[in-house]
C-alpha cells in the first residue's frame, strides 16, 4: 500500500476517540483504593481531629500561668498527671498546675495551651516553665483539618496516597470507584514460543506476551492473555471468548497490509474494520475493528512497532475507559544530530532526552527492542515536516507521561 493510501494519524485518533464504552462502578475496600478513580464525591463523616489535641510533646497548662516568664524568671507549676497518645486525663487542670502530654493526646479539661518540653525543666512533680505561650498555642483544635460534611475529594479524581489517607481519616472504610476495564490480549504467530533459554530452528520468543501485559497494567487496566496460532478459526474463537467478559481486545501479529492477514480477516468476519493502515512509523499496519460494539485493536507482531502503536493510539482509550485524563508530556529539545523523515507520515523516533538536548536512537527495524530500552522518549516528526536538522528544536514525548497517575 502506498503512503498516500494510509489513514492520517489524526483521523485514526478521531475514530478511536469516537468509540463508545460503558462505565461500570463498584464498591471497594479502602485498602485497595490507591490509583483508583472515584465514582462519587467524598464528604467527611467525622471531624478531624475529633477533639482538641496536643500538637507537641510537652505540658498542658493554662497559658496565663506562663505570661511574662523567662529562663531567669520561670513559672513554677505542679505536675498532677501524665498522659500519652491514646490516653485522656480524668483530672481538671487548675491554675498553677500542669499535665505532661504526648503529641496527639486530648487536651485536658481546663488547659488552653501546651508548652514544648524543651522550654521546661522537670524535677519529680515540679515543673519550671522557661518560655511563655499564648492561649491555643501548640493545640490542634477540633475540626482543624476538616469538619463533618466538608467536601474532601470530587468524583473523577484518581486517588494518590494522600487522598487515600484523608478518606480514611474522614471515617470511610469503603468507596465507590469506576471498575478497571478487562482487556483481552491475543498474541498470534506459529513461530512464537514461551520464554526459555534455548530456541530451535526459526522459533522466536514471544516477548509481546509480557510487553503487552505490562503496557496494559501501566494504564491501570487488567490484562487477560492468550497465545494463538495463525489459524483464522482459532483466532475468531479466542476473540469471541474474550469479548464475552472483556471490555476490549488487543492482538499482535497478522496485520500486514496485504491479503490473507489472519487477525484482520478474522475481525472483519466477526464485525467491521474501522481502519487498517495508519501513516506512522514505526507501526503503519495497525488496524482497529468493532465487534458487538467492543473495540479490537490489532497491533503489529514486531515488538517496537506494537509498543509505539499502543502508546500513540491505544493508551488514551484505555485510560478514558476509566475516566482518567491523559495528557502526554511533550517538551521542546534541541536535536543532537540530523533526523531524516518523509512527508506524509508521522514519525516516532526512539530517543534519549536530557535537560536541553535529545539524542535520537536511529535503530533500523521494528524488532530491535534494545532501542526502546535505551530510550526515555519519542521525537515526534509531524507528517508535514521533512526531517529535523542537527541543532534544530523538536517536539519530544517523554515516557514518564505514560504513567496513568
Amino acid at each position: 500500500m502506498f503512503l498516500s493510501e494510509l489513514l492520517p494519524l489524526a483521523k485514526a485518533l478521531e475514530i478511536i476517540n469516537q468509540l463508545k464504552f460503558s462505565l461500570k462502578t463498584e464498591k471497594i475496600e479502602l485498602e485497595s483504593a490507591y490509583q483508583r478513580v472515584l465514582a462519587e464525591d467524598i464528604e467527611a463523616l467525622i471531624n478531624s481531629p475529633s477533639f482538641d489535641r496536643s500538637a507537641m510533646d510537652g505540658y498542658a497548662i493554662k497559658a496565663e500561668d506562663s505570661f511574662g516568664v523567662s529562663p531567669e524568671t520561670p513559672a513554677h507549676l505542679n505536675i498532677i498527671d501524665r498522659i500519652g497518645a491514646g490516653q485522656k486525663s480524668k483530672l481538671k487542670l487548675k491554675k498553677g498546675e500542669a499535665i505532661k502530654i504526648a503529641t496527639g493526646a486530648p487536651l485536658p479539661t481546663g488547659a488552653n495551651g501546651v508548652v514544648m518540653e524543651e522550654y521546661t525543666y522537670e524535677q519529680e512533680d515540679h515543673l519550671e516553665v522557661l518560655s511563655s505561650i499564648t492561649p491555643g498555642e501548640n493545640v490542634s483544635r477540633i475540626g482543624e483539618d476538616f469538619k463533618v460534611g466538608d467536601l474532601l475529594l470530587s468524583k473523577l479524581q484518581q486517588l494518590r496516597p494522600q487522598d487515600v489517607g484523608i478518606i480514611s481519616s474522614a471515617g470511610h472504610s469503603q468507596i465507590k470507584v469506576f471498575k478497571k476495564p478487562y482487556i483481552g490480549v491475543i498474541t498470534t504467530g506459529n513461530e512464537l514460543v514461551k520464554f526459555k533459554h534455548e530456541i530451535k530452528g526459526s522459533q522466536v520468543i514471544n516477548s509481546n506476551y509480557l510487553t503487552l501485559k505490562s503496557l496494559i497494567e501501566s494504564t491501570n487496566a487488567i490484562p487477560v492473555l492468550k497465545h494463538c496460532p495463525d489459524d483464522i478459526e482459532q483466532v475468531k474463537k479466542e476473540i469471541n471468548n474474550f469479548l464475552k467478559d472483556c471490555d476490549a481486545v488487543i492482538t499482535t501479529g497478522g496485520t500486514a497490509i496485504s491479503k490473507g492477514d489472519v487477525v484482520v480477516d478474522a475481525v472483519e468476519e466477526l464485525g467491521e474494520i474501522l481502519f487498517h493502515g495508519v501513516s506512522i512509523r514505526p507501526g503503519k499496519p495497525i488496524a482497529c475493528g468493532l465487534i458487538n460494539q467492543k473495540p479490537v485493536f490489532m497491533l503489529s507482531g514486531f515488538p517496537v512497532a506494537a509498543m509505539v502503536q499502543f502508546d500513540v493510539l491505544v493508551r488514551s482509550y484505555l485510560l478514558k475507559m476509566q475516566q482518567l485524563e491523559y495528557s502526554p508530556k511533550i517538551v521542546k529539545r534541541i536535536a543532537s544530530k540530523k533526523i531524516p523523515s518523509q512527508l506524509g507520515r508521522t514519525d516516532y523516533i526512539r530517543a534519549l532526552t536530557g535537560d536541553k538536548e535529545v539524542k535520537p536512537i536511529l535503530s533500523k527495524g521494528s524488532g530491535v527492542i534494545r532501542s526502546m530500552v535505551q530510550s526515555n522518549s519519542y521525537i515526534i516528526i509531524e507528517e508535514d515536516v521533512e526531517g529535523i536538522a542537527a541543532g534544530e528544536e523538536c517536539d519530544v514525548l517523554l515516557f514518564d507521561s505514560f504513567i496513568s497517575y
